[in-house]
């Protein structure tokens, strides 16, 4: 029998495997980021999206991936949105606008000013002063304002 051991021993000698390969680190970066940056898309969704890109992983490697990180899955993920993170991500398109008033002294008469603020950039403009701020007035003037908007970015549209 000894001849039959060494026999088996020298024929099948295989290499020796400690289990799965491992993934590639940019890999497992590009699920987290993914993961963080779209809090709806499940497991499924990012492994579609990294079968687009390229990558074969599957959508239990993935959800190994984010349980290891600490990211909860997608329907958790979606309910910890804030007000904050909804509105710094939408704060380079945004636009608020008001009234203010200003007594002048000269004419006694109350005239109000129409600004409007990119919340972005907080940058300021002023779209007009009237004495009568009507509506059609004050759609006019943002009217005017998206089309000077229009030419500049075109994240701003009517």
């Amino acid at each position: 029998m000894r001849w039959h051991r060494r026999l088996v021993a020298h024929r099948w000698t295989y290499p020796s495997r400690s289990g799965r390969p491992p993934i590639d680190p940019a890999v497992a970066a590009l699920a987290e980021q993914m993961a963080r940056d779209n809090p709806g898309w499940g497991y499924q969704h990012i492994q579609g999206e990294l079968r687009g890109l390229g990558h074969q992983i599957g959508a239990s490697t993935i959800r190994r991936i984010l349980k290891r990180l600490g990211i909860p899955p997608a329907p958790m993920r979606r309910d910890h949105t804030t007000w904050r993170k909804s509105l710094s991500t939408q704060a380079s398109t945004m636009l608020a606008c008001d009234f203010f008033h200003v007594d002048c002294a000269l004419t006694l008469q109350r005239l109000y000013l129409f600004f409007v603020l990119e919340v972005g950039s907080r940058y300021m403009h002023i779209l007009g002063i009237t004495a009568n701020p009507d509506g059609n007035w004050t759609t006019q003037q943002a009217r005017n304002l998206l089309m000077d908007q229009q030419h500049r970015s075109p994240a701003y549209r009517p």
